[in-house]
């Protein structure tokens, strides 16, 4: 009878020990196709976003030498911003930047494929005539909407939706700016203030190397400085580093407040968007005649190389400041990333010497801590730092970015950017941070 029941028994948990191994296997099978299936579309965005990505990036060139070469091209810039202007209002409506992109990520909104080509002939447009704007947040709406489309056309679902999406984020900024570490992790850390997209880890990751390596087959060179001046770590370097990133903290809130302002003001004195595209163009064609210098139209890339050389203009910072919120407000299009470098390594060059620190070095962390600052991503923004300066004096290039992200308050560039946890305690920010979604129908365009 004790033999009967101990036999029993011994079947029991050895069937019951196959169930387990078997949903063990499922599990794995389940996660085995889903690594298969991200491995195939990162590396389809990848591509794709390489090559579109790498046509904007000479676009973009082409047109900053086309200005060079012909002066004169800048007194177009107010017909360039009516043309904008009139091709979003025909061909796609009200238009709310890279912050839609956000929204698509965290909302399941569709992106239109229609908003592909219009900015990229747009930031071309603005580039070409003089507008001071980047290219680099007209790169993440580029690969937002590529990558939107590659989704609905494999039907997959909203969840997946947003993950391809992050895809097409980091993809096409590594392609443009060839920093595919920072790229990766900016797509998954830019959407929320304290949370990351881990499960986009994988595909972003590798259509963000897929897309660089796209680029650079295509002939497209990542941007690289070389840093000067670097300390040692001491007690000493970080008190004056730590300065520093007070500063550039003070400098991020004036940066991103002023195109909000800037936006603002139009939108109030000009509610129609092709006047006020014009009469933006007018302003900057006066001040840039004003200043009697060039400098601030465009990205101003050459302006950054000189400011980490050594050499910067005291009031560069301001003027690219201002510049780059006249044209952005006005509804030229762009990106803001780059006149943030430009701001951030003019200042530190000038500010950095005030503290004993080089001017090389002070620029390279002005940059890095700045772009924090404004978009919050403190951990892009260390990869930055290793990505465009190597890896000497990381720990400062940390707590310079560190200071900056904790001081500069729970605004941004970015407006739908949702601040999740607080950046002074450890609590949530808002009482609806929406980390956990849920399974939802997509929200559909016509």
């Amino acid at each position: 009878m004790i033999y009967l029941l101990v036999r029993e028994a011994a079947g029991k948990l050895r069937a019951l020990g196959m169930m387990r191994v078997r949903k063990k296997c499922e599990t794995q099978i389940v996660y085995a196709k889903a690594f298969l299936l991200w491995i195939f579309l990162g590396c389809v965005t990848g591509v794709v976003l390489g090559v579109v990505g790498s046509a904007f990036h000479f676009s973009i060139e082409k047109a900053a030498q086309l200005r060079e070469a012909y002066p004169w091209l800048l007194f177009l810039l107010p017909a360039g911003g009516f043309l904008i202007a009139l091709l979003y209002h025909f061909f796609l409506g009200d238009d709310m930047g890279t912050n839609f992109v956000l929204i698509a990520v965290r909302d399941n909104r569709r992106l239109r494929l229609r908003k592909a080509p219009l900015i990229f002939v747009s930031t071309v447009i603005t580039h070409l005539l003089g507008g001071s704007a980047g290219r680099e947040g007209a790169a993440l709406q580029l690969g937002g909407s590529i990558a939107s489309c590659i989704g609905h056309k494999l039907r997959l679902d909203c969840q997946s939706l947003r993950i391809l999406v992050v895809c097409g984020m980091s993809a096409a900024f590594s392609a443009v700016f060839g920093t595919p570490l920072a790229a990766a992790v900016f797509a998954m850390e830019v959407v929320h203030v304290g949370v990351m997209h881990y499960s986009a880890i994988v595909p972003a990751l590798l259509a963000s190397l897929v897309g660089f390596q796209a680029a650079s087959l295509c002939g497209a060179h990542p941007v690289a400085f070389h840093v000067t001046g670097i300390p040692g770590l001491t007690l000493l370097s970080m008190a004056q580093v730590t300065v520093l990133g007070i500063l550039l903290a003070v400098l991020a809130i004036l940066f991103y407040e002023g195109i909000h302002t800037a936006s603002r003001l139009y939108q109030k004195f000009l509610p129609n968007i092709i006047l006020r595209a014009a009469a933006g163009g007018l302003l900057v064609v006066a001040l840039t005649l004003l200043v009697g210098a060039r400098d601030y139209n465009g990205a101003g890339m050459e302006m950054i190389h000189s400011a980490v050389g050594g050499s910067a203009r005291p009031e560069a910072f301001l003027l690219k400041i201002l510049f780059t919120a006249l044209t952005l407000g006005a509804g030229f299009k762009g990106g803001e990333i780059v006149p943030a470098f430009f701001t951030g390594a003019t200042f530190g060059c000038v500010a950095g010497p005030l503290l004993g620190l080089s001017p090389s070095f002070s620029a390279a962390l002005g940059m890095t801590a700045l772009f924090c600052g404004i978009t919050n991503c403190p951990i892009t923004s260390l990869l930055l730092s290793f990505e465009l300066f190597g890896g000497e004096g990381l720990p400062l290039f940390a707590l310079c970015i560190a200071v900056s992200y904790m001081l500069s308050g729970h605004g941004g560039l970015y407006s739908e950017q949702q601040m999740v946890f607080s950046k002074l305690k450890p609590e949530l920010y808002a009482k609806d941070p929406k980390i956990c979604y849920e399974r939802e129908p997509c929200h559909r365009v016509p």
